[in-house]
């Protein structure tokens, strides 16, 4: 059983920053896969960011040139450093992970951007 262990929401002002993490509870096996969503009250949950095990990267289009997502292969951890925070980027976000034929899921972290 794995578990994806998310840290480093909070509250913010426009403008801001946060470094999001997120862990796998085991490190003893190859991850493929990881990401970042977000879902907002009352709207669906959507891609913000993605990344491959090679490092190849993928944004949505209004997290482009704020956000950035990175991983460690050898921790299983992927990590999005988001800037330049919008009242709009207020959501629960979540990391995900594949493993061979798995899928993974964090609990949420809440960030809030606050004007």
């Amino acid at each position: 059983q794995v578990q994806l262990m998310e840290s480093g929401g909070g509250l913010v002002q426009v403008g801001g920053s946060l470094r999001l993490s997120c862990a796998a509870s085991r490190s003893d096996f190859s991850i493929n896969d990881m990401a970042w969503y977000r879902q907002a009250p009352g709207k669906p949950r959507e891609l913000v960011a993605y990344i491959t095990r090679g490092g190849s990267t993928d944004y949505a289009d209004s997290v482009k040139g704020r956000f950035t997502i990175s991983r460690d292969n050898a921790k299983n951890t992927v990590y999005l450093q988001t800037n330049s925070l919008k009242p709009e980027d207020t959501a629960v976000y979540y990391c995900y992970m594949t493993a061979i034929a798995n899928v993974y899921w964090g609990q949420g972290t809440q960030v809030t951007v606050s004007s």
